[in-house]
């Protein structure tokens, strides 16, 4: 089991994920949730770099920038670029769907209770944090695994984080000089 491998960080990181899609109410657990998960954590390698590329007081346009794609039912910049140009206004679309339903009314259904599956992309983040683990020739998959792995999946959340200078290459060079292993 991959689960095996993970790291006491990057288990907590899974475990505060489940947490966050639990506050929220979300159907299952998402990239979005891995991510706010990871920047809950302090004292890890994934926590400091993330502490030197997205330091706190930006912070809140990263969380900020996936509420918005939130309400845009998880539609990315690129996705409704794409739609715009084929004539479809992803704005308009969510503000008449807001006015009928109610604010963030697209963001996704509601949970009461309940275990949270992963979702598909949140399933892809963890399994390519593993091929970045062994791709780096590390036996154990850490927190920074996760972060890396964020940043390759595409997406809203991959989007969010390099329009914050979270890149593959930025994190990549800050765990070369992170002083955390």
């Amino acid at each position: 089991m991959m689960f095996e491998r993970f790291t006491k960080a990057a288990r907590s990181v899974v475990k505060g994920a489940v947490e966050h899609a639990e506050r929220g109410g979300a159907e299952a657990v998402t990239a979005e949730h891995l991510l706010l998960a990871l920047l809950d954590r302090e004292g890890t390698r994934a926590a400091e770099v993330l502490g030197r590329l997205c330091p706190v007081e930006r912070r809140e346009s990263l969380v900020a920038a996936l509420a918005e794609a939130r309400r845009r039912a998880g539609l990315s910049r690129a996705d409704s670029e794409a739609l715009a140009e084929l004539g479809i206004d992803v704005g308009a679309i969510v503000a008449r769907v807001e006015e009928t339903h109610g604010d963030g009314a697209l963001s996704g259904g509601r949970r009461s209770s309940g275990r949270r599956p992963f979702s598909r992309e949140a399933k892809t983040v963890l399994e390519k944090s593993l091929r970045v683990a062994l791709a780096r020739k590390e036996r154990e998959i850490g927190d920074e695994h996760l972060l890396l792995a964020l940043t390759t999946t595409g997406g809203v959340v991959a989007e969010a984080l390099a329009d914050h200078g979270v890149t593959y290459g930025a994190v990549d060079a800050a765990l070369g000089t992170a002083s955390l292993r």
